[in-house]
């Protein structure tokens, strides 16, 4: 009740304020007839704030995403689920969601009357043109009586996260030698290939199958022990996004560094869908995550720019990893220093891919200078066995991808595209 009378409208003191002048003035002039309006006039906000108060606390809210991951400029479906868990029905409610800027205007509902144990869902649209973890809520609900002389507003704490994660493309698929790391045509390899003598055995843990327990073993320790289960031979890769502010040109989503994202994406998920055990690596060294499309978007969708000035830390990441079969760097602006570092990781069996953005096609005008850095960085990429990919602004990444698959080095052609 203490809630309700706090909660009073405008109207709402008004209309008691008015009560109060009117049993004042019956008093004071002896009227009868002005003393019941004056207490009609007070039951009316009193009534209203203990029917509210009382149904304040009597309402469940669910939310519920769909998809809960989606890309840049698609939308997702927010369902709320509004439900009335008591035995009165329930007045005006006000119904407002929190949004975060990126994904629109906070949307507001009406609903006239729930009634008792009565169930209302509500859809609504959300979209966004950035990338990122965007926070869905809390619901607020206003709920006023009839005559709009009584509002309590009720902030539920839940809430909810979409993941909006960069553009990816369909990539074709190019032949890329090397991909496996480890060798031959199996994508399986067995710990006992090698006979009975050689096998490294395990205690026998309940729900073993029988047919695997090692007899020579057993009899050797003394107690049951059977064959380890086979272990996938997985291939391995890894995938540098240069993520330097002074390596990108142009601001917005049409930015170069958000071109570089899109295309890390996309190229994530395309080898990841070949099988491809992924690793990724940035200018600030490795990014620890699972080897699975899902997780390597997720942590796309939330990377900035860093204020590194050289790939030093990234290269040594690929360095230090080992055993990868495939390398691909996706890089903005690079001088010789870079590209000389990124030139020692080819070697041997690798196959390593370097998607070089022509930043200069980022920026109107840019200078010459910025083109020689561009062509520079390439031959020395090119000489040491990188398969060099330019993506110029405005140009899809499909369009240019199948240069990957080349296994001849190429002398630099000239950098086309404009700016976007």
């Amino acid at each position: 009740m203490t809630a309700g009378l706090r909660a009073l409208t405008p109207r709402g003191r008004s209309f008691l304020a008015s009560g109060v002048a009117a049993l004042l003035c019956a008093f004071f002039f002896g009227e009868h007839d002005l003393l019941r309006v004056g207490v009609l006039i007070i039951a009316l906000p009193l009534l209203a704030a203990m029917v509210v108060a009382r149904t304040r606390y009597r309402l469940g809210c669910a939310r519920r995403l769909s998809p809960t991951r989606v890309a840049v400029g698609n939308e997702a479906t927010v369902t709320l689920r509004l439900e009335n868990v008591t035995r009165l029905p329930t007045g005006l409610l006000l119904i407002e969601d929190a949004l975060q800027y990126a994904l629109g205007a906070r949307p507001r509902f009406v609903l006239d009357r729930v009634e008792p144990r009565g169930v209302r869902e509500i859809d609504y649209k959300v979209r966004s043109d950035l990338r990122g973890r965007f926070a869905i809520g809390p619901l607020s609900v206003r709920i006023t009586d009839p005559f709009g002389l009584v509002e309590l507003t009720r902030s539920f704490t839940i809430t909810d996260t979409l993941v909006v994660t960069p553009v990816v493309e369909a990539l074709p698929r190019v032949p890329l030698s090397g991909e496996w790391a480890g060798g031959g045509e199996s994508r399986t390899r067995s710990v006992a290939v090698a006979g009975d003598d050689d096998v490294a055995p395990r205690e026998y843990r309940h729900g073993d199958d029988l047919r695997r327990v090692h007899w020579r073993s057993t009899a050797r320790y003394g107690e049951l022990m059977v064959r380890r289960e086979e272990q996938q031979w997985q291939s391995r890769g890894a995938l540098l996004l240069d993520t330097r502010r002074y390596a990108h040109r142009g601001e917005g989503p049409r930015s170069s560094f958000e071109t570089a994202v899109s295309a890390a994406a996309s190229i994530g998920v395309h080898l990841a869908r070949e099988g491809l055990g992924l690793r990724l690596v940035t200018d600030l060294g490795p990014q620890h995550l699972p080897d699975d499309g899902g997780a390597l978007l997720d942590a796309l969708a939330v990377v900035r720019e860093s204020a590194a000035r050289s790939l030093e830390m990234g290269v040594g990441a690929l360095r230090q990893g080992g055993g990868d079969g495939l390398i691909v760097a996706v890089l903005g602006a690079l001088d010789e220093t870079d590209a000389r570092a990124l030139a020692r990781l080819r070697h041997g069996g690798v196959t390593a891919v370097a998607v070089l953005l022509d930043v200069a096609t980022w920026r109107p005008g840019a200078l010459d200078g910025d083109e020689e850095t561009v062509r520079n960085a390439e031959a020395v990429l090119a000489a040491a066995g990188w398969r060099v990919v330019r993506l110029p602004a405005g140009v899809p990444l499909a369009a240019v991808w199948p240069q990957a698959g080349r296994s001849q080095v190429t002398a630099p052609g000239p950098i086309t595209g404009g700016a976007a």
